[in-house]
């Protein structure tokens, strides 16, 4: 089941058990920013809320933010994230490539693309300028972090979140795809400190198995990273 929540009169996010996803009106058109996990009728559900002609966007290609994209028959996305949709999900359909720092317009409701890599090469959050708010993905949450796997990799990581934050001047909360909606620009140090002091070692986590892997779950006060076992970490 998916349940609608009013943000603004042309903003909303779509609420599935564990998982979230936006849609934005401007006066021309309208951003779906991903399409859910379980949801298949993203579209339908972003009609009943606007008559604005709707787009999708994908912050990233994992399996819990394209449940819906095989309602459109092209999408935007950042051309580094195509291995991880076509080849590790098995999706098919065209995409768009969108670029950091590209700018959209959904008509008197500039935007703004901004790459947050790390957790996939190709995650994006989207910046809505005059609103002051970051539609972050999965990099910025207080929820579980996914940083197993051949995709992720925590130096890239620390590295999109340093540039972020030197972009904190131009929002002034966060929407995350997980965990708690919104969240403060603050979260940004605290997540960097953190994966920092995974990479040096200073921090370990709980053995779990997820997904046929064994990980380590890392609490770092403000997130839990989902970590590669320290010995098979590089």
């Amino acid at each position: 089941m998916t349940r609608t929540v009013t943000i603004d009169s042309r903003t909303w996010s779509f609420e599935e058990e564990g998982v979230r996803f936006f849609l934005l009106a401007g006066e021309e058109r309208a951003l779906l920013i991903d399409s859910g996990m379980t949801t298949r009728n993203a579209r339908e559900l972003a009609e009943e809320l606007t008559d604005k002609p709707i787009t999708l966007l994908n912050t990233h290609a994992d399996p819990d933010h394209i449940g819906s994209n095989g309602e459109f028959s092209d999408f935007l996305m950042s051309p580094a994230e195509a291995a991880n949709y076509y080849k590790l999900q098995g999706r098919t359909g065209s995409f768009t490539p969108v670029w950091d720092g590209q700018a959209l317009d959904l008509g008197a409701r500039p935007l703004r693309i901004v790459a947050i890599p790390g957790h996939t090469p190709g995650s994006i959050g989207v910046l809505d300028i005059r609103d002051r708010r970051l539609f972050s993905g999965d990099p910025v949450q207080d929820g579980r972090i996914f940083m197993f796997g051949p995709q992720r990799e925590f130096h890239a990581y620390v590295a999109g979140l340093r540039s972020l934050q030197t972009m904190t001047g131009q929002f002034d909360r966060l929407y995350p795809s997980h965990g708690s909606c919104p969240v403060g620009t603050e979260l940004i140090g605290r997540l960097i400190d953190g994966a920092e002091e995974i990479l040096a070692g200073e921090r370990t986590g709980e053995r779990l198995s997820l997904h046929g892997r064994s990980i380590e779950a890392v609490d770092v006060g403000c997130a839990v990273f989902l970590c590669d076992a320290r010995e098979e970490r590089p």
